[in-house]
């Protein structure tokens, strides 16, 4: 699992951004911070609010420079619709091949949902270069970041 000081594993996946397209993450570095949202699954109360809340601190983020991105095992298509359902403007990135997912150590299960092998919820800031500045990563997939605290850690980015 990176940590903070740690270059952040790179990764192409599909991004749903209203359309769906191919992001690389070092092709997003350099240009301000960039935050990483890893979710369990898409449409489940836990990340709907997370999502939601990034969303209401988005100007939060991008007056600090900072591009936002959630991640998590749903296929594109799906993550679009959810996009949709909660007017999110910022990217979702889809890994449906789970490798980012096992590249950030953050894979779990959540059998009474019946999700296996989904991202545990967690929270990478990653500086121009790459670099884990700061990380999160939940005890448990219900728990959710301090949303203050991201706000001050992509601000002192």
């Amino acid at each position: 699992m990176p940590a903070t000081g740690d270059s952040a594993p790179d990764f192409t996946n599909k991004v749903a951004n209203g359309d769906v397209e191919e992001f690389t993450l070092s092709e997003h570095t350099g240009d301000g911070p960039v935050v990483l949202a890893f979710f369990p699954g898409a449409f489940t109360p836990p990340c709907s609010n997370e999502m939601v809340a990034l969303e209401d601190h988005l100007d939060d983020f991008e007056d600090a420079g900072a591009s936002v991105y959630g991640v998590s095992a749903d296929s594109p298509f799906s993550l679009n619709a959810f996009r949709d359902e909660h007017d999110l403007s910022f990217p979702l990135v889809s890994d449906m091949s789970r490798e980012t997912i096992q590249a950030y150590e953050l894979k779990t299960d959540i059998a009474d949902l019946g999700l296996y092998g989904v991202a545990n919820r967690a929270v990478y800031i990653l500086d121009d270069d790459g670099t884990v500045s700061y990380e999160w990563v939940a005890d448990s997939p219900e728990n959710e970041p301090d949303y203050v605290e991201l706000v001050e850690a992509v601000q002192s980015a």
